[in-house]
């Protein structure tokens, strides 16, 4: 028997756990991503690009697609896309797992700022100009426009249009794993004074708060929303047992 696994990715974590399941003979794995990166990386599985229109859309896809297992692997700031996964597999009767790559933690030396979220970020840089670092996505920098007194330096993937109506303002496109040394090297080269930053966990984009530590840099840190309570991981391989457990041999045989 084929189980149909259907992945909500966007994250290297999402990808890596596609290709395991996917040397399943058992597994029929498909992809889904939102589309809002241009040119993404090659996921070596069935890709779905776009979105299902909202909960309803989702619920019936897993209906139509007789999907057996939806997975929740999205990034850990897209809480409207755990949520409407966590109704959408309710109501369609289908099970939901997540995986939810760990937070980091302040560590002796690092300067954080909390804040709930972007905005509240812009606010705390405070009313005097800095050199500031932001390390967001492209679809949140615009938020900044209310603070135009600061310089940024600003990366993304993809291009940032339109740009941002701030008198100076530097577009850097890179696409991670950024080492500790790199961050470094671009922290000073820039003079930046602050970072902003989401808790998104992952070696990928730690290097600029290893970074930041060394140097003495703020870095105004954006809280995780809360998410859906579905079970979860916190790894690749954690989370391809759990799926084994659900889908895998034991299962049919109902262990």
């Amino acid at each position: 028997m084929t189980h149909r696994i259907l992945i909500l990715g966007g994250t290297t974590e999402a990808r890596q756990l596609a290709g395991k399941l996917a040397d399943r003979a058992d597994f029929s794995v498909t992809l889904s991503l939102a589309g809002r990166t241009e040119s993404p990386v090659a996921q070596g599985v069935p890709v779905r690009v776009g979105g299902f229109g909202g909960v309803d859309g989702l619920a019936t896809h897993l209906r139509d697609e007789q999907v057996d297992l939806l997975i929740d692997a999205t990034h850990p700031y897209a809480a409207r896309i755990s949520a409407n996964a966590a109704e959408a597999a309710r109501q369609a009767g289908v099970p939901v797992l997540a995986l939810r790559r760990p937070g980091w933690e302040p560590m002796a030396g690092d300067r954080w700022t909390l804040v709930d979220d972007v905005a509240e970020a812009a606010r705390a840089l405070g009313a005097v100009p800095r050199r500031v670092f932001l390390a967001l996505g492209r679809q949140e920098v615009a938020e900044f426009e209310a603070a135009p007194q600061h310089s940024y330096l600003i990366r993304s993937v993809d291009p940032v249009e339109p740009k941002l109506a701030v008198p100076d303002a530097t577009y850097l496109l890179a696409r991670g794993p950024f080492p500790e040394a790199d961050e470094r090297r671009l922290l000073e080269r820039h003079g930046i004074e602050a970072i902003v930053s989401k808790n998104s966990g992952g070696l990928a984009t730690y290097g600029k708060i290893v970074a930041a530590r060394a140097i003495g840099i703020e870095v105004v840190m954006v809280r995780r929303p809360s998410l859906p309570d579905v079970p979860s991981a916190e790894s690749v391989d954690r989370l391809a047992a759990m799926v084994d457990h659900f889908l895998g041999p034991a299962a049919e045989r109902g262990v």
